[in-house]
């Protein structure tokens, strides 16, 4: 069934436009919302009467889209999340997050404009994302993501720092007592030395935990 917008339809088009669309679609939803016109040539005539005034509109969101487009590339976007030793945060940063965050510094944008690699950023770090603005227009903006926690994670290395460091002279002790690896299997003897290794036991240690408090908030945090 050909119809005429009567005003900006998602995924349809503009106002004034002539699209297909299925009649069901048209009957029971678009048509009862005034969105769309009949296509007939009365409506016709009627769309063309206010041709002008939906070409100035259309150039003020041309216009409106290129400013949106200056803020959004004119500086980075940072987003703070509680994130782990290894970087990867307690839940992600969507599309809707980054709305939000837009949004609160003035800057409408509807989420399903924001185009998130896959779907969601789930640890510390730079990335590039692209926004749909209007028509062909997208603006590309950059979003740091950084651990809200950073001085807590910073005394948490200096802890297992520390905590190697008490351990590491009753390694030498032993070392200087004789106790050896068998030199006959080198390969052998370089993975017992990295398991005895104890900042390295300490950061699998935290590292574990902290998997599973990440798979828990993954879990309960919606994509």
């Amino acid at each position: 069934m050909k119809v005429i917008l009567n005003s900006d339809v998602t995924n349809l088009g503009e106002e004034g436009d002539v699209c297909t669309v299925a009649p069901g679609y048209a009957r029971n939803y678009l048509l009862p919302k005034g969105l769309v016109m009949e296509f007939n040539k009365q409506n016709l005539a009627k769309i063309e009467e206010r041709r002008s005034e939906i070409e100035a509109r259309r150039e003020q969101k041309r216009k409106d889209a290129a400013g949106v487009k200056e803020r959004l590339e004119a500086e980075p976007l940072v987003v703070s999340m509680t994130a782990g030793i290894n970087g990867k945060l307690f839940g992600s940063v969507t599309n809707a997050t980054i709305a939000e965050q837009l949004a609160a510094q003035g800057i409408e944008v509807e989420r399903k404009r924001i185009d998130v690699p896959e779907h969601s950023l789930k640890a510390v770090g730079t990335y590039k994302v692209r926004v749909k603005l209007y028509a062909d227009e997208e603006a590309l903006l950059v979003v740091q993501v950084v651990a809200s926690n950073a001085r807590e994670l910073e005394e948490k290395r200096s802890r297992l720092v520390g905590a190697a460091a008490q351990i590491t002279p009753a390694q030498d002790e032993q070392e200087q007592a004789g106790e050896q690896a068998d030199p006959s299997d080198a390969d052998q003897e370089s993975a017992d030395e990295t398991s005895l290794d104890p900042e390295v036991i300490a950061m699998q240690q935290a590292l574990e935990e902290e998997a599973a408090q990440q798979e828990d908030a993954d879990r309960s945090s919606p994509e």
